[in-house]
């Protein structure tokens, strides 16, 4: 069974925000004659990165609700230029619209077991994935979604 990571997406406010953030990169990284890659990078490297390479998956944690998810491809550790460690996570860059669920602040990365993950919205465009972020969120907190 994966294991995954759960971490905040500090400095965005929507799922759609993300995903420009995302495109942008993208577009950039092909104008400049790259082959586009979508890495995070951290600090810490996960101990566990057998678990998590390649079945695992980044949850994205926006507004203090786990709202989306992306697949992890590779855990790159490496050294800085100053010599600090520090890991690239490589990120799928398609974005799955998962159920809201919530989450306290925390620091770094925490691991997700797939049996605590929330499920995803499905994505065919005819569901739940088609509201938008805010009223998803509402839903949930009512307890209907």
């Amino acid at each position: 069974m994966a294991l995954n990571i759960v971490k905040l997406c500090v400095g965005v406010d929507t799922v759609e925000e993300l995903r420009g953030y995302i495109e942008t990169r993208s577009a950039r990284q092909r104008a400049a004659g790259m082959t586009p890659e979508y890495c995070h990078t951290t600090r810490m490297v996960p101990k566990r990165a057998d678990e998590i390479e390649g079945e695992g998956s980044l949850y994205w944690v926006i507004k203090g609700r786990i709202q989306c998810r992306q697949r992890i491809e590779a855990i790159r550790p490496f050294v800085d230029g100053e010599g600090t460690s520090r890991c690239d996570i490589v990120l799928e860059p398609k974005l799955v619209l998962t159920q809201s669920q919530p989450r306290r602040p925390f620091q770094g990365w925490r691991y997700l077991k797939q049996d605590d993950a929330p499920a995803d919205l499905g994505g065919d465009g005819e569901g739940l994935d088609t509201l938008p972020a805010d009223m998803r969120s509402e839903l949930a907190d009512l307890g209907l979604i």
